[in-house]
């Protein structure tokens, strides 16, 4: 295949497409706290499986991959609700990948979305932002949540209500990517893990709202890493494979940190990785097309109701008193569903200017 080209700290960067036919379905790889868009994907012997190892496998897929970058330091996971810059992360990733889908006329092409650790939080709290657009002006955004078919979480964190173990979960990640020196001598961000956690604890209550609708798999660390002198499980099986129904699970033997650095197809947990992109791809395209059909039927019946709330009003003004300039150039406004090839935008409005009358003709 064609040389990889430079990955893009921050953003999307396209590092795979299939050479021999269009692309179905777009696979978007995202990081997780203090990782990097290739390094975190990338074995010690600089094998990034994404290129190097998968494409093997995607003789009969039509996939495209991208991987996406962020500044994923550790104060964008525990600054606390004030500031919420998870929130910032999701709105971004929200923008680029609309921005980039838009621009290649692939709206509603499936996406799978493949994330490590607290990469995940920021993966869901996307979905939960883009699900929420209803105004015309943003409901672009709803592209990618109603394209979205799978997510596969790898030691990701799925902690329930109880934000003292998020505080706990959060010291051990960071004390997993961080140096020890940095934890040793930053005791305010100790305290931090321990106390601002109520927005990670609400993107996953938000989350298991719509939860169902996606195609999703749990991948857990068997191995625990060694942090500078003890061995410790990082994210556990009970946080990172939540016993939920619908979804698969599954236990990778690595640590935390390499179980996402396949080294080559026999790396422990790649071939049920790559078989569940390739079997998500292949179920991905009627089911979302399903999903664009309903979006559609749903706008529509929104600009119907809206158009009869309309001309329920315009009858009221006829019956009441005179009308003001105003009042009347709202009765005469018309709705109508735009047609796009993007996501159906709820109406725009049109004013129907009557002719003045003509002056009468005079004859000499």
């Amino acid at each position: 295949m064609p040389a990889l080209r430079k990955i893009k700290q921050y953003g999307l960067t396209e590092v795979y497409i299939s050479p021999d036919r269009p692309a179905q379905v777009d696979v978007v790889l995202v990081h997780g706290l203090n990782g990097h868009p290739k390094d975190t994907w990338t074995s010690k012997s600089d094998v990034f499986w994404p290129t190097d190892v998968l494409p093997e496998f995607l003789e009969n897929s039509s996939l495209r991959i991208l991987t996406y970058g962020y500044n994923a330091n550790v104060t964008a996971f525990t600054d606390g609700a004030s500031k919420d810059r998870v929130h910032h992360h999701a709105e971004t990733l929200a923008s680029e990948l609309h921005a980039n889908r838009s621009l290649r006329g692939c709206l509603e092409r499936p996406i799978i979305f493949v994330c490590h650790s607290l990469g995940g939080l920021v993966v869901k709290r996307c979905l939960i932002m883009c699900r929420s657009q209803e105004n015309d002006k943003l409901r672009h955004l709803r592209s990618i949540y109603i394209s979205t078919f799978g997510i596969l979480f790898l030691g990701t964190p799925h902690t329930g209500s109880d934000v003292a173990k998020w505080g706990v979960l959060l010291q051990k990640i960071c004390s997993a990517v961080l140096p020890k020196k940095f934890m040793d001598t930053s005791p305010q961000l100790i305290e931090t893990l321990k106390s601002n956690n109520e927005v990670l604890q609400n993107i996953n209550r938000l989350f298991n709202d719509f939860f169902s609708r996606f195609h999703v798999y749990f991948f857990h660390e068997t191995k625990p890493l060694d942090m500078k002198g003890t061995r410790e499980f990082i994210v556990d099986e009970s946080s990172a494979a939540p016993d939920v129904q619908g979804a698969e699970r599954m236990g990778i033997e690595a640590d935390h940190s390499s179980m996402v650095k396949f080294e080559d197809d026999s790396s422990p947990g790649f071939e049920a990785v790559a078989e569940a992109i390739i079997r998500y791809a292949r179920e991905a395209p009627p089911v979302i097309t399903g999903r664009w059909k309903e979006e559609r039927a749903h706008v529509h019946l929104q600009v119907h109701s809206m158009a009869d709330e309309l001309t329920r009003s315009s009858a009221d003004f006829s019956q009441g008193p005179p009308q003001s300039e105003a009042e009347s150039r709202m009765g005469r406004t018309q709705y109508f569903l735009t047609n796009s090839d993007g996501p159906p935008s709820l109406m725009k409005a049109y004013e129907i200017e009557e002719a003045e009358p003509a002056e009468p003709r005079r004859f000499d």
